[in-house]
């Protein structure tokens, strides 16, 4: 058994995490730390997963009381990471951290993005990029995976096969994409409450959201030159799931055809992508680590159009998590990870 710490394992993507390695035969949850619920039962807090983890309680976060462990999820607010990584490494095999604090190649571009300088930027090059099905011979071989998050998995994985493939321009290209409400965390804010999000359906952080740099990351290096994205995020008055819509200028004539066999041959021996003839939906991904995949080129007014669809809390956290860690502690990559939704 692989002996598994989740760090911050009382949020969202936590209490997700807990739900996936109480069904994986390997991984062996000997450690969960929340400091807001510090000492309360893990059974109390998410009633979902009682019967896998009894009376376990959240503990106090440190590094020490990871000591030993094979394997750490950090699952924790943007920033803390870079606190908590340099104190880990010596004291645990393997780390997989689910937020964005190693996922940018290039430390000048945080204080632009998260308004803040980076304060560890030594450090990022011991990451590697956690999207398995663009990165997986690095991820394999890593002793320490930044996973992406929601948005940009939808986004790369619809668009990547079209970018590689020299079938659309790298540049001008066009995610327009909408979140359940569960991708803004599990604390209270004005702006997802309940009265605020239930039949209302809105754009944010227009022009500024921090997930743009790394969008265009992937689609930069899979291109060979620089790319360009304009993303617009929405919140959609649901709790689970993400549905990516990409706009990009065909390099050359296209046909639909020639754009979905593109996409069908990249992703055909992927068992996490399903390429689909009709419109992705979030609520075919509900509960699996399976990104749903499509691709259209309209000749009326010359754009190609990609769509993902894919569970935020899954494939686009925890799942994905689990994904790599599989590939970094020797495993079938996917042990432990449901490929079917739940219906309705």
């Amino acid at each position: 058994m692989t002996s598994v710490g989740i760090i911050g394992a009382s949020g969202y993507t936590g209490a997700e995490l807990l739900r996936l390695c109480a069904h994986h035969p390997d991984l062996d949850v000997r450690v969960a730390t929340g400091d807001s619920q510090a000492g309360a039962r893990i059974a109390d807090l998410y009633p979902s997963v009682a019967g896998a983890y009894g009376d376990q309680v959240l503990e106090p976060t440190s590094a020490a009381i990871c000591d030993g462990l094979d394997l750490v999820f950090l699952a924790l607010p943007h920033g803390a990471s870079q606190a908590m990584v340099p104190e880990l490494w010596g004291r645990v095999g393997k780390v997989v951290d689910l937020g964005a604090d190693f996922r940018l190649a290039d430390a000048s571009l945080y204080p632009t993005w998260y308004g803040e300088a980076h304060t560890c930027p030594e450090l990022i090059a011991d990451f590697a990029y956690g999207l398995p099905e663009l990165y997986r011979d690095e991820v394999r071989a890593a002793r320490a995976v930044a996973a992406p998050g929601c948005y940009v998995t939808a986004a790369s994985l619809a668009l990547a096969p079209l970018v590689r493939g020299g079938l659309v321009e790298p540049t001008g290209i066009v995610v327009d994409a909408a979140s359940g409400v569960s991708g803004a965390g599990k604390g209270p804010k004005a702006t997802t409450a309940f009265c605020a999000v239930d039949e209302d359906f809105t754009a944010y952080s227009l022009l500024t959201h921090r997930h743009t740099p790394e969008i265009e990351q992937n689609l930069s290096r899979l291109a060979g030159v620089p790319a360009q994205v304009l993303f617009t995020p929405h919140l959609a008055p649901m709790n689970r799931g993400i549905l990516a819509t990409c706009y990009g200028r065909p390099a050359a004539p296209v046909t639909t055809d020639d754009v979905l066999t593109a996409v069908g041959k990249a992703w055909a021996d992927e068992p996490f992508v399903v390429v689909v003839d009709g419109s992705p939906s979030t609520k075919a991904t509900l509960g699996s680590n399976t990104v749903h995949v499509t691709a259209r080129a309209d000749d009326r007014t010359g754009w190609v159009v990609a769509i993902g669809a894919l569970d935020n809390l899954t494939k686009g956290a925890s799942g994905q998590a689990v994904q790599c860690a599989n590939l970094m502690v020797g495993l079938p990559e996917a042990t432990g990870l449901p490929t079917a939704g739940l219906f309705p």
